[in-house]
């Protein structure tokens, strides 16, 4: 089985560094748990909508917003985000199994290679959002994958933190898994029958 896996909050465990920088960009240091739990919500849809609407609802110049996060991915080259728990032992199960791992983000390429390089992973393959596909859920980026290595979508795992993903996925006939460590997704949002993993090692067994 190939994998195509999403990037922050599903391979690496960017979000947690994501939400306090926007946070302390916003209110300093004095950051409640409170505020932080409303950077999240804001977050979960995507980082550009948090700083528009942190930048609206609190007046910070949106520059300022993304002058932080953009700090912080410069930090991520010497410091990098940590990997999810177990994603080292599943993409080598891929491997041992004859599969490919591969990336679809909508980081940017200088960005999500840095913060491999960093992290020392190696992936068979690579597509960025920002280098002029659209953005999930088309399943432009995973139809570009799989054309690229000649994969049946049968074969492919697109494993994501966000129903987008699982919408990507079965877009181009490849099958969704979401990962939700604290099942904090609504029911509601989660498309049906899709597979809901805790941990990425629950990913082992289908492969």
């Amino acid at each position: 089985m190939n994998v195509i896996w999403d990037m922050g909050g599903t391979l690496v465990d960017t979000y947690p560094e994501v939400d306090r920088t926007l946070a302390r960009a916003v209110w300093g240091d004095g950051v409640s748990e409170a505020r932080l739990h409303e950077v999240v919500e804001l977050r979960q849809e995507s980082i550009a909508h948090a700083i528009q609407v942190l930048s609206d609802r609190y007046g910070v110049p949106s520059a300022t917003l993304q002058g932080a996060y953009d700090a912080l991915k410069r930090r991520w080259t010497a410091r990098p985000a940590p990997l999810m728990d177990g994603a080292r032992e599943v993409m080598a199960a891929v491997h041992a199994g004859g599969g490919l791992n591969l990336v679809a983000t909508h980081r940017d390429r200088t960005s999500a290679q840095a913060l491999l390089d960093a992290l020392e992973i190696d992936v068979d393959d690579m597509v960025c959002a920002p280098d002029g596909l659209p953005r999930k859920p088309d399943p432009a980026m995973n139809l570009l994958l799989m054309s690229r290595h000649h994969l049946d979508p049968a074969s492919v795992l697109c494993v994501g933190d966000r129903p987008i993903d699982v919408a990507a996925a079965r877009a181009c006939g490849a099958h969704g898994v979401l990962l939700d460590p604290g099942a904090s997704t609504s029911p509601d949002d989660i498309p049906q029958d899709c597979r809901v993993i805790s941990g990425l090692r629950d990913l082992i067994p289908l492969l």
